[in-house]
């Protein structure tokens, strides 16, 4: 059963039966669906050159894998865009377009291959290699410029997440100044200490005897937040590591601060470059993104094409004339809509193979060979699909 959220691409022989199919097709489709919400649409299947049956064959079996990893990267440019605009799907509509055009005016108003970029004259595998190196390029581009980009804002968020918290893990560069400090003291030094506000009371009691030689009196409050207030108290250097360990057996935490105009300066340089930076690189990979975007979905659908005329040629043979149709059903009535398209193909069992396959036409050795081929579901009519981008 094709999948309601996706839109269906068909192929059928172009031949006299098929003339006059879109006004009968959506004819029906709105009688069955008693809705017309359903979008159909013609478009044409290139005279592709159709080379030999072994190599058609290889390409039916190798195309899935390349389908697989071209919906995984027009999926992943589509996951990198919605990050970017922090999953607001209206700013996301604005970026998922194909040639500033919607996804659907893309497939549904007149789509065209692209003979500029891939000829027709082309053999079939040179085709699918051209497009498969151009997706990769696109793959490998978002991968480069999306992990720079991350590296970037890891950093950033680092940097800030610094300058957050409470007093006992927080930078002190923009809480402590330089009047808090003593300077260059011989012997003596300014330590600071972040006491949990239940403990201010016995901070206070018990400061100047958690070791010899605290000065008296020389506790002063710095700042404080709704967990902890940031002390500072004057001690002589020699007994800095006995204090800290005092401090850690009454809960109270020494911060590891050396008061430096030069590091401040230079931590809020840093901080500027980053922030500067990652504002950069994210406008650049929103731009990279959104035009990556058109490109791999353009990619994707006429690889979804390509697939639709090889597997045309092997089920219905030559000539290599085939109609295109783009279906967008009503998720409401999906199931009508398959029944519609099954009753109005009919006609063309005998030739798709399928009244053979029922009656289980087919030497245990072809179907050992082609086993792959043979497990797909299988509609009298090719179809594939085109996910949706669901915002």
């Amino acid at each position: 059963m094709p999948s309601d959220q996706s839109t269906w691409l068909i192929a059928i022989p172009n031949d006299g039966d098929a003339e006059g199919l879109l006004p009968e097709i959506t004819s029906k489709l709105v009688q069955a669906s008693r809705s017309s919400q359903a979008a159909v649409t013609e478009f044409a299947i290139p005279a592709f050159k159709t080379g030999t049956l072994d190599s058609l064959i290889t390409l039916s079996e190798e195309l899935p894998k390349q389908d697989a990893f071209f919906t995984s990267t027009v999926a992943k440019t589509v996951d990198t865009l919605r990050n970017l605009l922090n999953n607001d799907p209206t700013k996301l509509a604005q970026h998922i377009l194909v040639n500033e055009r919607s996804v659907d005016d893309y497939i549904f108003k007149s789509w065209r291959w692209n003979e500029g970029r891939y000829g027709v004259q082309r053999s079939l595998r040179e085709t699918v290699d051209v497009l498969n190196r151009d997706m990769a390029s696109i793959d490998n581009m978002m991968k480069s410029k999306l992990n720079n980009y991350n590296l970037v804002k890891g950093s950033l968020v680092q940097m800030q997440r610094k300058k957050t918290g409470n007093l006992s893990v927080r930078s002190l560069v923009d809480v402590v100044s330089k009047e808090d400090m003593i300077q260059d003291s011989e012997y003596m030094q300014t330590c600071l200490v972040a006491v949990p506000k239940t403990l201010t009371k016995e901070w206070n009691t018990k400061y100047e005897r958690l070791t010899s030689m605290v000065v008296p009196r020389s506790s002063y409050a710095i700042t404080s937040d709704d967990e902890y207030t940031l002390f500072g108290v004057v001690i002589f250097k020699r007994v800095h590591d006995e204090f800290v360990q005092k401090c850690r057996e009454n809960k109270f935490i020494v911060r590891d601060f050396v008061y430096s105009e030069e590091q401040i300066d230079k931590q809020r340089e840093e901080l500027e470059m980053a922030d500067t930076t990652e504002k950069e690189l994210w406008t650049e990979l929103l731009r990279l993104s959104r035009t990556n975007f058109s490109e791999s979905f353009q990619l994707l659908v006429h690889l979804k094409i390509l697939r639709l005329f090889v597997e045309s040629v092997l089920r219905y043979g030559l000539p290599a004339n085939y109609a295109g149709l783009a279906i967008k059903p009503d998720p409401k009535s999906t199931k009508k809509t398959l029944s519609v398209l099954t009753s109005q193909f009919a006609y063309l069992a005998p030739r798709s193979g399928r009244s053979k396959k029922q009656k289980g036409g087919g030497t245990e050795e072809f179907i050992g060979e082609y086993q792959t081929l043979l497990e797909q579901e299988f509609f009298d009519f090719v179809l594939y699909e085109v996910p949706w981008i669901v915002f």
